[in-house]
């Protein structure tokens, strides 16, 4: 991460804020010309017509060529004032769950379109779930990646983290993160059945407020070192905490080490979920191209810490978070 940082840096949304550390945006969605050209050359879903994307258990989507256009990107990231903008695999595609081949040749893509992109970019690595391969992972975290995203759909219960495992492993091993981002619906809906916003709105929120209590049942256990960020406000699981307390007569413990990303909400939503696990647990994270970054009037401090100093304390162990502020302290 480090060779991808370029000093401070000033978001265009929200208050203005001179940031003591770098300006980070923890999850955009950026397709190279490999990954594009691998999914044009496929028959089946995931696969690329044209600009139409068709994938399984969703209706075909018309992709905006502009959004993939990676000068247009660059600039975009740079008026939006970020020093980091990382890229993560589009989940929902289901390029993790396609049989080890196919999944190798798309992952690859990725990958090499990742670390071609210029600065600001830097990127999450992906992994095949069919054919379970803790040293391909550690190859691409050698190559610079900040960490592993996961579908949320591989880890929805018990079973999931027996499977995962080894891949979380490498992460406690490195001190490195994972990022938990929704995955495919799995569903195939009928014509005229359920609106194309259904799989965004609806089965993707469901399957991070899963994946949110999975990890708190399991996972933690599990891996007690591990860093972990549920995008979209973990689907807003964290407001069911009085729910959960009711019925298990848990008291809701705040783990410093699991975040949450604001992508797709607003000041009102990222306000409950301060008051619910404090405002160290947020990070910027805007799902571009899909939305926009999140606009929200919280004031000058909070947009620092959503910005700038809680995405470091995801990304880095926190020796070296100390080691930077303690430098940026005294120049």
């Amino acid at each position: 991460m480090a060779g991808r940082v370029r000093g401070g840096g000033r978001s265009c949304r929200g208050p203005a804020v001179v940031a003591d550390g770098p300006v980070v945006d923890i999850h955009q969605h950026l397709w190279s010309h490999p990954l594009i050209e691998a999914l044009r050359a496929r028959r089946a879903a995931p696969c690329l017509r044209g600009s139409t994307l068709k994938l399984a258990g969703e209706a075909n989507y018309e992709v905006d060529r502009a959004w993939y256009d990676v000068e247009l990107r660059t600039a975009q990231a740079i008026d939006d004032g970020l020093d980091l903008a990382l890229v993560s695999l589009s989940s929902p595609l289901g390029i993790e769950s396609l049989p080890p081949d196919e999944a190798a040749e798309l992952l690859s893509a990725y990958h090499e379109g990742v670390l071609g992109f210029p600065a600001p970019f830097g990127g999450w690595a992906a992994a095949c779930l069919t054919d379970i391969d803790p040293a391909a992972l550690t190859a691409e975290l050698d190559r610079g990646f900040v960490g592993l995203q996961l579908p949320a759909t591989a880890l929805q219960d018990a079973a999931g983290y027996d499977r995962i495992g080894p891949l979380l492993d490498v992460l406690e091993e490195r001190s490195l993160p994972l990022l938990i981002h929704p995955g495919p619906t799995g569903e195939v809906r009928p014509r005229g059945g359920d609106p194309a916003w259904w799989p965004a709105v609806v089965s993707y929120v469901q399957q991070m407020h899963s994946a949110w209590f999975a990890f708190r049942a399991h996972g933690r256990a599990r891996h007690p070192r591990l860093r972990v960020c549920f995008t979209l406000l973990a689907g807003l699981a964290q407001l069911h905490g009085e729910r959960f307390a009711a019925r298990t007569g848990d008291r809701n413990v705040v783990d410093e080490d699991v975040f949450v990303d604001i992508s797709s909400y607003g000041t009102r939503a990222i306000d409950a979920t301060i008051r619910v696990l404090g405002i160290d647990a947020l990070v910027n994270g805007s799902d571009r191209p899909y939305a926009d970054p999140v606009e929200f009037d919280l004031g000058a401090a909070a947009a620092h810490a959503l910005r700038s100093a809680n995405p470091l304390r995801l990304l880095q162990p926190k020796q070296e978070v100390s080691d930077e502020m303690a430098v940026a302290a005294g120049a």
